[in-house]
């Protein structure tokens, strides 16, 4: 049985990556983690989830319990996830990894890190996500330059970055199928006399509303016709499935940085 510890254990995705562990047979929870100071330190874990009790008391430290567990999931805050990269690497820990809102810097220091464990991060961990990417590259390699994209992206009014790291990941998929430099072409946002679109550029739209999960679209229009590559989560649980399925996966690789694409068999 593979141990699992579970960081952010008191948020929503936290809660139910608990949920989600405690309905795989082939891993358990073995540890949950919250911030120093949290209300819910020495909470079980289970009664905190919804499942019922389960015995595994919230910590406030990761170091703590870093013997008991074999691999870290962690919903967090990029500064938060790249402590606990650096303690789990340190100490041979493997790690998934779905915190989104990286800067580029936090995000070499955390490859830099998978030189030492297998750590599986990506922006979304839902398997139809990782399918509508699949799908996005043979669009793209089939509709090539002759197509306008945009890509709309919704998500509760919680969410602190925008656009969402799925989104982002859609567009480097698109990109990289066209020969483009996303950082070049991306346009986020429109406002006022904008003038007439470049063929080459990809927009971003965001929506923050109500409770809304996560909704994504990618339209690719012509003149005449267009297609659109749409994924709409109406749980969580997508998500946190595809978490705990990448856990089970990511304690048997060398070390290295992989994705939900490695995870899936779709490279």
């Amino acid at each position: 049985m593979i141990r699992v510890a579970v960081t952010g254990a008191g948020g929503r995705m936290g809660k139910t990556l608990i949920e989600a562990i405690a309905i795989n047979e082939q891993v358990q929870l073995t540890a949950a983690i919250e911030r120093p100071g949290s209300s819910l330190i020495g909470v079980d874990s289970g009664e905190l989830s919804g499942i019922g009790r389960n015995g595994i008391g919230v910590v406030d430290s990761l170091e703590a319990v870093i013997d008991d567990f074999d691999v870290l999931i962690d919903f967090t805050a990029p500064v938060a996830t790249a402590a606990n990269a650096t303690l789990c690497a340190a100490k041979n820990k493997h790690m998934v990894i779905g915190t989104t809102g990286f800067t580029d810097t936090q995000m070499a220091a955390v490859d830099t890190l998978a030189e030492s464990t297998a750590i599986c991060m990506a922006t979304n961990f839902s398997t139809g996500v990782n399918l509508c990417f699949k799908l996005l590259d043979i669009a793209a390699g089939v509709l090539g330059d002759d197509v306008d994209i945009e890509i709309v992206e919704a998500h509760h009014r919680h969410k602190v970055d925008a656009p969402s790291g799925t989104a982002l990941s859609m567009g480097k998929v698109v990109a990289n199928a066209l020969d483009r430099d996303l950082s070049k072409v991306a346009v986020y946002g429109r406002e006022g006399q904008t003038g007439a679109r470049e063929r080459e550029t990809i927009g971003f739209a965001t929506v923050r509303a109500g409770d809304i999960v996560g909704d994504h679209t990618v339209i690719f229009a012509a003149d005449g016709e267009r297609v659109e590559v749409t994924h709409k989560a109406s749980s969580r649980m997508s998500f946190a499935r595809g978490a705990v399925r990448a856990a089970a996966w990511v304690v048997a690789q060398p070390a290295g940085n992989y994705d939900m694409q490695d995870v899936l068999g779709l490279k």
